[in-house]
């Protein structure tokens, strides 16, 4: 089972931009889809961006399509998030996890990395 540990996050004003990281551990990381989640308090955890294992499809949800971008670096077990037009609604807590079946439910994921802290203000 791959382990999964964030980076990255931190204080950044409005219009800033930050990068995420996710490093793995395991050989298993290149087999899987990797997506990357978020959850503020009062609220669920909701899927901000996927990428299939070899990188060649991205998904991004609606509220941050055109501002962030997920990639990886498969020799580096790594999958990344950049996030840049930061807004205060993008304060949250950022995961990401591994996708084991079909679908963008926080459900379909596994491995879930500890998350990082952004928050964006002022």
């Amino acid at each position: 089972q791959v382990q999964l540990v964030e980076s990255g996050g931190g204080l950044v004003q409005p219009g800033g931009s930050l990068r995420l990281s996710c490093a793995a551990s395991g050989r298993t990381f290149i087999n899987y889809s990797m997506g990357w989640f978020r959850q503020s308090p009062g609220n669920e955890r909701e899927v901000v961006a996927d990428i299939t294992s070899s990188g060649g499809a991205t998904y991004y949800a609606d509220s941050v399509k055109g501002r962030f971008t997920i990639s990886r670096d498969n020799a580096k077990n790594t999958v990344y998030l950049q996030m840049n037009s930061l807004k205060p609604e993008d304060t949250a807590v950022y995961y990401c996890a591994q996708r084991l079946r079909p679908g963008l439910r926080p459900t379909a994921f596994g491995s879930w990395g500890q998350g990082t802290q952004v928050t964006v203000s002022s």
